[in-house]
């Protein structure tokens, strides 16, 4: 980056966000985290130089919110597939309505820049072929998937009507330092965590599941570069992943290398939202971003280990 700019950082104290914050703090930038959780004293994002706005997303003053920002990154999201499909009703109102507000009060402004963090892991549904390319039909088998589709929708509505600069990353399954397991997300953290814990491993289904992993340091770094690049021409949203794919016993298999143990293992029976496979093509984010993964899963999977072992919140950024 050349110049110091101001980043807005909506639901920037979660696992996604945190990490964002760093990342630019690390590169001189001006960082505002708005978020429902306010960081704890001692907190290590609590002590660098970051302010923080209490943020309640259903009651935001987002024109006043907005009115000193370069560039708003958009990290809450309300719900997972579980809780979307148990309230779609309500997931929409939660989730759309606040997109929609932020949408609105940037049109009013006429200016900045809005990074939007869809999930590419669900927006595409059963696939045809793998790796999953952008423009690959959207076909979402959740809530979730529906409401981060549609939020796509309208991000792409209001570039077209009203030149806003809405940029989209499609993110696979991140993982790493940080990831708050208790909700069900992140397969590669919660095995980890339950392994290191002597607990049982719950896959649903044979196992045979394939995801795309990607360590939160790769998914940092391409969100910043999303967020730094001047001009993007033509379509602004990029797949955000390893471009690899490991299954749930992969994910069992390397640990018990790693660890130098078998692990306990139960298996339920595979639940109807859960596509065979989900790869990401990320060629156009590495032609565009001047990015690409620089973590295999090996090392990754080795660092949320070490990291989780000695209690950290944070991954280290390369």
């Amino acid at each position: 980056m050349t110049s110091t700019q101001t980043h807005l950082l909506i639901g920037g104290a979660g696992f996604i966000g945190r990490h964002v914050a760093f990342g630019l703090l690390r590169r001189a930038q001006r960082i505002i985290v708005a978020d429902r959780v306010t960081p704890e004293r001692g907190d290590t994002l609590a002590s660098e130089c970051v302010e923080f706005i209490n943020l309640d997303l259903t009651t935001a003053d987002w024109d006043e919110l907005i009115c000193d920002v370069d560039v708003v990154h958009l990290y809450a999201w309300s719900s997972i597939p579980a809780s979307a499909n148990a309230n779609p009703l309500g997931d929409l109102h939660a989730n759309l309505g606040v997109t929609l507000g932020l949408l609105e009060a940037l049109r009013r402004r006429g200016r900045g820049r809005l990074v939007f963090t869809s999930s590419g892991g669900t927006v595409y549904g059963r696939v045809e072929d793998a790796p999953i390319p952008e423009y690959h039909r959207l076909s979402p088998i959740t809530a979730y998937g529906a409401g981060k589709a549609t939020a796509e929708l309208y991000l792409g509505l209001y570039r077209e009507l009203y030149g806003l600069d809405c940029r989209i990353a499609r993110l696979s399954n991140p993982y790493g330092a940080g990831q708050d397991t208790v909700r069900g997300q992140g397969a590669v953290t919660t095995f980890i965590h339950r392994a290191l814990d002597g607990e049982k491993i719950v896959i649903w289904g044979d196992g045979s599941v394939v995801r795309d992993y990607v360590h939160i340091s790769d998914v940092v770094n391409a969100l910043i570069s999303l967020a730094d690049i001047p001009v993007i021409h033509g379509s602004a949203i990029y797949n955000v992943g390893s471009g690899e794919g490991h299954s749930l016993n992969d994910i069992v298999a390397e640990l018990e290398r790693q660890l130098g143990r078998e692990l306990s293992v139960m298996r339920n029976k595979p639940r109807p939202f859960d596509v065979p496979v989900n790869i990401l093509d990320i060629s156009r984010a590495k032609r565009d971003l001047s990015w690409g993964p620089s973590v295999s899963f090996a090392d990754g999977v080795a660092r949320t280990i070490d990291d989780i072992r000695r209690g950290a919140s944070l991954s280290f950024l390369q």
